[in-house]
């Protein structure tokens, strides 16, 4: 490797760490083995969580109303996730089908997470959706193709879980991402995603986006918004 290249490449390594450095961040917490999935926000394993909130809409302003608790922790083969989203009215699929995934899901009320390992290329991530009624969809996403959405028929294996509380107006979705789909490294402390975290509320006449990055672009997939999750042992 000659001079010059070594100082590109020592430029762009910079570069990208000052980029990550100024980025919102939220924590993973460790958890030294895997759990069956639950959406009980009680349990012992999501009491250690890392907690992120989404709590504005795609342009930055504030929405209370339907502020959303998100928990988080990772295992060395796994990331979890449970979603505690309030809502006045909810908006579902007819005749949900829970056996396969459900194309178009993000027209109704869903959970969103958009997570991805690749610094290099930032149209590059995974996307996973769960409804109120455990619908789910999966996809690849590739913004340098003129038609991600193909990226539809991409199986990550993730599993799901959801229930709705109509005592409390809250809904609940849990999800488990096998870390081999979305990361070729060993698993540990310190590793860094590229994230944003998003939920759909209510019918086209009410309807309601909730992020925790604001894209402020009229579409979710506006990658440069991302903020960042970090895996930790501990939580802080």
């Amino acid at each position: 490797m000659n001079g010059l290249v070594r100082t590109l490449l020592f430029f762009f390594l910079c570069t990208a760490v000052v980029v990550a450095a100024d980025k919102p961040a939220v924590e993973s917490v460790y958890a030294p083995s895997d759990v069956s999935l639950t959406t009980d926000p009680t349990s012992a394993f999501w009491r250690e969580a890392g907690v992120a909130y989404l709590e504005k809409d795609t342009q930055g302003k504030d929405v209370p109303r339907f502020r959303t608790e998100v928990r988080m922790r990772w295992t060395k083969d796994n990331l979890y996730f449970l979603f505690i989203c309030p809502y006045d009215e909810l908006y579902l699929k007819p005749s949900p089908d829970v056996k396969k995934e459900t194309y178009e899901l993000w027209n109704w009320d869903v959970a969103e997470v958009f997570i991805s390992s690749n610094f290099s290329d930032i149209k590059r991530y995974q996307e996973f959706e769960v409804s109120p009624q455990g619908e789910w969809i999966d996809l690849d996403i590739d913004l340098n193709k003129p038609h991600h959405e193909g990226g539809w028929v991409w199986n990550s294996g993730f599993e799901k879980s959801a229930r709705i509380d109509t005592s409390t107006h809250h809904w609940y979705a849990a999800m488990r991402i096998p870390l081999s789909v979305i990361d070729q490294r060993p698993a540990k402390a310190g590793n860094t995603f590229r994230m944003n975290l998003f939920l759909s509320v209510g019918a086209p006449s009410n309807h309601h986006e909730v992020t925790w990055q604001s894209p402020m672009n009229s579409t979710f997939h506006t990658p440069e918004r991302f903020g960042l999750l970090k895996l930790v042992d501990k939580k802080h």
